[in-house]
């Protein structure tokens, strides 16, 4: 079997990641909820109680970048800032309640245009896609600590 060809392999998750993030954009607008900020949500969501420093570790962005996201996100609502219980000094971010149900509406959205998408491949095609995703996933997880 020959190799992958990492251009091939860049690209095509590319386009991927694009047309999901423009796809959304029918149920949510770009201005409710930037892709940023709900990689954020998705983190957090994952991650309860995270410190500003270790999101921006975690997403590979400055701090400031972080710092100014995460000020958004509470301005709408969607996140707090809390004391850390580990240190005073320092402040966690956590999902409020309505971050709880933005990111869920963004998930449902974001499932049923997929699920669309993938209702008009052929079964073969569906099962090769979902045969490739450990091997994606542990390309990824070496992307990561290469990193």
């Amino acid at each position: 079997m020959p190799e992958p060809d990492p251009w091939e392999l860049t690209d095509v998750v590319t386009r991927l990641r694009r047309v999901l993030r423009a796809s959304i954009r029918s149920e949510i607008a770009w201005e409710q909820l930037p892709m940023a900020q709900v990689e954020l949500l998705q983190r957090l969501a994952d991650e309860p109680a995270l410190r500003v420093r270790d999101l921006a570790e975690r997403h590979r962005l400055a701090a400031n970048t972080v710092s100014s996201l995460v000020q958004q996100l509470v301005e709408s609502g969607l996140v707090t800032r809390d004391p850390d219980s580990q240190d005073r000094r320092a402040v966690t971010v956590s999902l409020t309640t309505d971050g709880v149900q933005a990111l869920a509406g963004w998930r449902s959205a974001h499932h049923r245009r997929l699920a669309s998408a993938l209702d008009g491949l052929s079964t073969t095609q569906r099962r090769r896609i979902q045969t490739a995703l450990p091997a994606l996933v542990a390309l990824v997880e070496q992307l990561e600590d290469d990193a």
